[in-house]
């Protein structure tokens, strides 16, 4: 498999982690009047799984020679 297809085919599995922890059944359980660091417990999940995945996706793509 070359680079490009194994690359493409890890970026959907990094799509299909994003849209399955930014969905409904887990967003629902941190909708709470609960605050992390002052921050609203859902803002925060929100903001660390979006970076997260950023991470990810920069690491798949920058990966040398895989």
């Amino acid at each position: 498999m070359n680079r490009s297809r194994l690359t493409g085919s890890r970026l959907i599995a990094v799509f299909l982690l994003g849209c399955v922890l930014l969905n409904y059944p887990l967003l629902s359980l941190l909708d709470r009047s609960v605050e992390f660091l002052g921050v609203p417990l859902l803002y925060a999940y929100v903001f660390v799984i979006w970076a997260g995945l950023i991470g990810l996706m920069a690491a798949v793509i920058e990966r040398p020679g895989g």
